[in-house]
């Protein structure tokens, strides 16, 4: 995936700007997807050596934003911001990133406090909040090389903006080079603002502003759960991986992260873990993120240490995680004490 890499765009913002870029874009003027056939930087340098120099130049427009930082200027100054949720690092969410990567260093924007500020109920995150990094960097490879940092804005310091003065903190407090989003992106107070609106504005304050197509699920049977939600138009989202969770239809829900689901616990006080030679179990008030329905899961993986990974299967009760492996596959699970468990969940 690095021969994405193909284009070399300088952290200085300019009023004019290249857009030949190799995956889909909207022309909202003519309102049709415009034609996205790579093109090479230059007709005097051939692809390989425009893809070192590319990569080259992402990789020291990182160390220079890391430089910018040491200054006492914002963290994503300099670099490209994906515009999003983010909740549950789907395979939409990493093509934001893979675009955002393209033009320059990504970073994933989002909002924190979203849930206090309009009194919605705690829920589960889908990734434990200590699993993102390790997530983010396996999209490396996708990303010319690069793991996506995450940002985060309160909520409450930008509930009232208009659109454009969401733009303009984008580019004159952050310092952003770039914005992309996707096509349904709503933005501003009471989500005033729309895509086009959202490239009209940056392209008048001087930034980057790409907008990509919406990554659909291909699952036939996905309607089935569908939650109802009126912006749902058959795209990835990460209401769909909560409901497939729900389904446990462990398969569907690789299909829609890009990956194995992974389950993440550890011990605290309200629960500690107990375990035998062959299995170990630990009560739901240790978990750290979502898992999937009760019931048996088979084809299972046991991360011990994060060196070691161990086939077991799950079995999930109304108050327990219970992990087993068999017989002979590793060292009795008596003579350690866990504090931590990660399980990841294959493909029934």
């Amino acid at each position: 995936m690095l021969w994405l890499c193909q284009y070399n765009l300088s952290l200085t913002r300019s009023l004019t700007h290249s857009r030949t870029l190799s995956f889909p874009l909207i022309d909202f003027k003519a309102n049709k997807v415009m034609d996205s056939k790579p093109k090479l930087a230059s007709p005097l340098v051939s692809s390989r050596e425009s893809f070192k120099i590319s990569v080259s130049n992402r990789i020291s427009q990182r160390e220079g934003i890391h430089g910018l930082m040491s200054e006492g200027l914002s963290p994503v100054t300099g670099g490209v911001v994906a515009l999003g949720k983010f909740d549950a690092l789907h395979i939409g969410h990493r093509e934001l990133a893979i675009q955002a990567s393209k033009i320059g260093p990504p970073f994933l924007v989002s909002f924190a406090g979203i849930a206090e500020v309009l009194g919605w109920g705690p829920r589960a995150p889908i990734v434990a909040k200590c699993d993102r990094k390790r997530v983010l960097s396996s999209w490396a490879p996708y990303c010319c090389n690069m793991a996506p940092e995450e940002f985060q804005i309160e909520f409450s310091s930008v509930r009232h903006l208009t659109p454009r003065q969401f733009v303009e903190k984008l580019a004159k407090e952050l310092g952003v080079h770039g914005v992309v989003a996707g096509e349904n992106y709503r933005f501003g107070y009471k989500a005033a603002g729309d895509a086009p609106e959202l490239v009209r504005l940056c392209e008048e304050y001087g930034m980057e502003a790409y907008i990509i197509n919406s990554v659909m699920d291909r699952n036939q049977f996905s309607i089935n759960l569908n939650s109802g939600n009126s912006k749902d138009r058959g795209q990835v989202s990460s209401t769909r991986v909560r409901h497939a969770l729900a389904a446990g239809d462990m398969k569907y829900v690789s299909e829609l992260l890009g990956r194995r689901h992974c389950l993440t616990l550890m011990a605290n006080e309200q629960g500690r873990f107990s375990s035998s030679k062959y299995k170990v179990s630990a009560p739901k008030t240790c978990l750290l993120n979502l898992p999937p329905k009760e019931g048996l899961y088979e084809k299972c993986y046991l991360f011990i240490d994060d060196k070691s990974i161990v086939p077991c299967k799950v079995v999930i009760d109304p108050k327990y995680v219970h992990v087993e492996v068999d017989v002979g596959v590793t060292d009795n699970f008596d003579t350690r004490d866990f504090q931590f468990l990660r399980i990841e969940f294959g493909d029934p």
